[in-house]
């Protein structure tokens, strides 16, 4: 397993060592011991699982404090452009924003920290995303921003007139006036 960092502090990309021969392939996800060998010590809570067709847009989505999430984010089927956003108001790279594909074939991870908002959209017929999270779901400290926030310039793979969004996402703010307490 390796770690590839990212110009964000903290956000980055987990690439397990995956081992294949004529049966198909094997690779362990997570292992809590490899984990904190590379220095992420993280206990994850829940697992959740969504499955959206194409052109499908999720998100971004956070949790304030105390219940703020860090996910480990990876794909089980198709593939997905992956958003991270720095919310931390005393990072350098408050309000810049981090993509990177993942998808059941290159089997990259994205670990993204308490602090940021998060969200993938699907580029193949359909996708399941698989995360684990470290704080249980908490609805009353939820929070959210604009999918197309022209301050991120976000490329999400897809015309965005065409996205398939939910009625909750589409009324997000934008970064400016979002109730982030990170």
């Amino acid at each position: 397993m390796k770690i590839e960092e990212t110009f964000i502090k903290d956000l980055v990309v987990v690439e397990p060592t995956v081992f294949g021969d004529e049966r198909g392939y094997f690779f362990e996800s997570y292992s809590k011991t490899k984990f904190e060998d590379l220095g992420i010590n993280i206990e994850f809570v829940q697992d959740n699982q969504s499955f959206s067709k194409k052109g499908t847009l999720r998100g971004l989505h956070y949790q304030n404090p105390p219940f703020a999430q860090t996910k480990l984010v990876r794909v089980l089927e198709g593939e997905i452009i992956d958003v991270a956003v720095d919310l931390r108001k005393d990072s350098p790279t408050y309000g810049q924003s981090f993509s990177v594909l993942l998808s059941a074939e290159n089997k990259k991870q994205l670990l993204v920290p308490q602090g940021f908002a998060h969200g993938f959209s699907v580029i193949s017929e359909t996708a399941s995303v698989m995360y684990k999270c470290d704080q249980f779901y908490n609805k009353a400290s939820e929070g959210g921003i604009k999918f197309d926030d022209p301050s991120f310039n976000i490329d999400w793979g897809m015309d965005l007139k065409d996205a398939i969004v939910s009625e909750k996402d589409q009324i997000l703010p934008f970064i400016d006036n979002c109730n982030s307490l990170f």
